[in-house]
């Protein structure tokens, strides 16, 4: 059973998520031609003020973009 685990920055819409792991189902069973039933796809959000890159929580760095 393939499982697909992506992790996130929180802010995405459900429609957007769920898009995205229809998607990525869809290539997996392409790829490796299993059916879709067996195909697992995760997605781990994380709150913008718990992920931080270059030094700067998601939050900083949204704020600094709108300046």
């Amino acid at each position: 059973m393939p499982e697909v685990t992506i992790n996130l920055a929180a802010g995405r819409t459900e429609e957007q998520k769920k898009a995205m792991m229809l998607d990525i189902t869809q290539a997996v069973v392409k790829h490796t031609g299993v059916d879709p039933e067996a195909v697992v796809v995760q997605i781990n959000e994380a709150p913008l003020h718990n992920k931080m890159k270059g030094g700067k929580t998601f939050v900083e760095r949204a704020a600094a973009q709108k300046k």
